[in-house]
């Protein structure tokens, strides 16, 4: 009897509870409606201040001053330059990144610093046989166990720069920050010379290498950095006076980091953040140093097929901003821990270590940084109510759901305005999306970044989570955060488009001869029509494993990854140790010398 009439019930309010469920949607439709409008408000405002300036630069600045051209930067003498690049577990792309880099940079008077840790061999054995090949390096050997975290590794690296720049008869003007993932433009280090050391602080725009239409992750870099560095950067730019650093492609001037060091214990970099670029930004912003996000347009040469790949191979010039290109992860898991890491270290720990302190456009600033920490789940919480309302649609066209309250959504009503509104501000999200991608990668991308936008709220999503996940951890153990590894690729010759040197170039390059000893080499061969390499081995000015690697590298027979054997010859090649100040490593540790291999050419 009590089945039958509990039967009986249910079967009576069973209509009923479909209508309440679906006015609980409502309800809760339009609250997280409110949270996506005042997100929404804030993308607009950054919209329409990006584009009145664009405006404004052309109605005015535009016409009153001529743009920077290449003859100029080339025009200044080169001051000395250093670029660091940190290395941990980077065997498989360490190699071909300093080779394209200094076979592509269109500059003499630097030296690269890498950074490498005592228990990463492979990647000690990748920059040593580098190393053998390019005068121009140096090998920095961060004297414990890794990985700690990127700072740690790069406050090294500064140390063996600031001791080696004081044996030098200029110190160095800059140093550039790179990754070991990286593909420099030629004019690079022109541009960087040009502009120290005025600015203090310059970082380039950082872009995607184009992917294939399939690869939806990765394709989410390709939107993402296309729009944040094409318009939000400048944005911030314009607002704040201040630049944070992407990671790459950011030169400090030496005034910069010799402040930078003074007062910080020889700890320029912040060890206690997993974003040492983004912190050393909002640090140099505060201590008044002259910041600029450079956009210098040059031109690049485009291989492309069209029709998503399936067309013909076109190759045209695209005209943009000087910057730095790299692949960027292609996989879901490594994808969201890599955002997990920028996350971790923009948000969370930015919160908790510089609070809200600054100026109005810079605590706005700071809204926009840590929103994603709470807007990352609201996506996800619109995709849930969207597939609940259209389950309510299907039980609705089944005839399952025949009780109805009285919308909240009726037309005019304030939830209904409140949707159009929220509708009308994702399409303006959408057609800006499309336009800075294609404008870049071309149609075809432009239109595959809708799909990814989808792709990318989950992305984000995951990796606010982990976020929260490892700083709460980190609050409840006190367990110090580490280096969140993020294995790279490294571009193919064929994506890259790289000419062939000839010898005397390639040797240039290298800085194994001077350009004295390559045109007298050349006046010789002219008269007695011997091979270059021959006639520099003959004075003394090149040794046979040199000569025989720059021929099998023109010949593509040196394998720029993997444990290559290192020629015996070469490996006589000397590794002078240098003292340097050791940076303290926490706020416990005592003062004390070490002393660190750093790679020098004899």
């Amino acid at each position: 009897m009590l089945d039958t009439l509990k039967s009986l019930l249910d079967s009576l309010y069973w209509p009923y509870f479909l209508a309440d469920y679906y006015h609980g949607l409502e309800i809760v439709t339009t609250i997280f409606g409110c949270v996506i409008l005042v997100s929404s408000i804030d993308d607009l405002f950054i919209d329409t201040w990006y584009w009145l300036r664009q405006i404004s630069r052309i109605m005015s600045y535009k016409r009153k001053y001529k743009p920077l051209t290449v003859e100029q930067i080339r025009e200044k003498p080169e001051q000395p330059l250093a670029i660091m690049v940190p290395a941990w577990l980077e065997y498989d792309v360490i190699a071909p990144m300093l080779e394209t880099m200094v076979n592509t940079l269109e500059y003499k008077n630097y030296i690269i610093f890498v950074g490498t840790y005592c228990n990463d061999q492979r990647t000690i054995d990748e920059v040593e046989k580098m190393r053998r090949r390019l005068r121009q390096l140096v090998r920095v050997e961060v004297p414990h166990d890794g990985p700690t975290c990127k700072a740690d590794c790069l406050n090294w690296i500064v140390q063996a720069i600031f001791s080696v720049g004081l044996k030098q008869p200029e110190p160095f003007a800059g140093v550039i920050l790179h990754d070991s993932e990286d593909v420099l433009h030629p004019l690079e280090l022109k541009y960087f010379n040009y502009l120290l050391p005025r600015i203090d602080f310059i970082q380039l725009p950082v872009t995607s290498l184009e992917r294939n239409w399939w690869e939806l992750v990765a394709g989410t870099y390709i939107d993402e950095f296309a729009e944040w560095h094409t318009k939000d950067l400048v944005v911030r730019e314009s607002m704040s006076k201040s630049v944070p650093s992407a990671g790459v492609g950011t030169c400090f001037s030496r005034r910069a980091l010799e402040v930078l060091a003074a007062e910080t214990d020889n700890m320029p970099f912040n060890t206690d953040s997993l974003t040492e670029d983004y912190d050393i930004g909002s640090r140099l912003g505060r201590l008044g140093m002259k910041q600029i996000f450079a956009k210098f347009n040059v031109d690049y040469v485009i291989r492309r097929k069209t029709w998503f790949g399936y067309g013909k191979e076109t190759v045209r010039t695209l005209r943009m901003p000087l910057g730095v290109r790299e692949f960027f992860p292609d996989t879901f898991r490594t994808a969201y821990r890599q955002r997990a890491r920028w996350t971790l270290g923009i948000a969370l720990q930015g919160w908790q270590q510089v609070g809200w302190n600054g100026s109005l456009s810079t605590k706005y600033l700071l809204f926009r940084d840590r929103k994603g920490l709470i807007t990352s789940f609201i996506s996800m919480i619109g995709y849930l109510l969207l597939g609940n309302f259209l389950l309510m649609v299907v039980l609705d066209k089944l005839g399952l759901w025949t009780v109805y309250y009285p919308s909240l959504f009726s037309p005019g009503s304030l939830a209904a305005q409140l949707m159009w509104l929220n509708m009308a501000a994702l399409l303006l999200r959408i057609v800006q999306r499309v336009y800075f991608v294609g404008s870049m990668y071309g149609w075809e991308h432009g239109l595959l970044s809708i799909p990814r936008m989808i792709v990318g709220n989950f992305i984000n999503a995951m990796a606010a989570a982990r976020a929260w996940r490892m700083f709460i951890g980190h609050l409840i153990t006190g367990k110090k955060l580490a280096w969140d590894k993020t294995m790279h690729d490294f571009p193919s010759a064929d994506t890259l488009s790289t000419q062939k040197l000839r010898l005397g170039e390639l040797l240039l390059k290298w800085q194994a001869i001077d350009e004295t000893k390559l045109a007298f080499a050349l006046e010789i061969q002219a008269k007695d029509h011997r091979r270059l390499g021959e006639i520099l081995m003959s004075q003394g000015w090149l040794d046979h494993a040199t000569l025989h690697e720059a021929l099998a590298l023109q010949n593509n027979s040196v394998t720029l990854t993997g444990q290559e054997s290192l020629t015996s010859t070469a490996s006589t090649a000397s590794s002078t140790p240098l003292t340097l100040l050791t940076p303290t490593a926490s706020k416990e540790s005592t003062e004390s010398q070490t002393v660190i291999a750093v790679g020098t050419r004899p």
